[in-house]
């Protein structure tokens, strides 16, 4: 009688299940923005300077009496290519009173692909690219994307972290006003 080799048989099996998980992780819709705690929360905002790769030449400073949302991306995180739409939204909602603003931090990710998908997809905001994680370092991040809300005096009210919606931060905006 033939002995039946079980090891490949074993290994297709866990193949299998490690494509179904991230097929469905890729394809799923994005997890609700969720508020995280931060050391940062009730502090002034770190420094966010760069190289500007997209957008105005503009700082947080110079972005002062507006609320502030200042999000850590790369074109290679599908939470982050979903999340975009959302926040081309939030800027436009508020392109008008222009009471509030997007700046928005490159996290290991190729500047000509970054400006590519910024022609594609919009957005213009000031985009940093921050190709030693050093801005990403100083506010903490640790996955992507992260989102932070910098109310108009400069202090960090809230982390988001899962991808944010323009509702969402909208909510967030007006809680932030209602507390104020």
């Amino acid at each position: 009688m033939k002995r039946r080799r079980v090891a490949p048989w074993i290994a297709g099996a866990v193949g299998l299940v490690l494509f179904g998980v991230i097929a469905i992780a890729a394809t799923s819709s994005p997890a609700k923005e969720r508020i995280a705690d931060s050391p940062l929360l009730g502090r002034p905002a770190p420094v966010a300077t760069g190289d500007v790769i997209a957008g105005p030449a503009e700082t947080l400073e110079d972005l002062r009496g507006k609320y502030v949302i200042v999000n850590f991306f790369a074109t290679w995180c599908v939470p982050c290519r979903r999340e975009h739409p959302e926040l081309v939204q939030f800027a436009a909602r508020h392109a008008a009173a222009a009471d509030a603003a997007v700046l928005q931090v490159v996290y290991g990710d190729r500047v000509p692909t970054v400006k590519s998908f910024l022609d594609k997809n919009g957005g213009t905001w000031t985009v940093l690219d921050d190709p030693k994680g050093s801005i990403a370092l100083e506010w903490g991040v640790r996955g992507l994307p992260e989102s932070y809300l910098v109310d108009p005096d400069g202090v960090v009210q809230a982390k988001i972290t899962g991808g944010a919606t323009a509702d969402g931060l909208e909510a967030l905006v007006r809680k932030v006003e209602r507390a104020a």
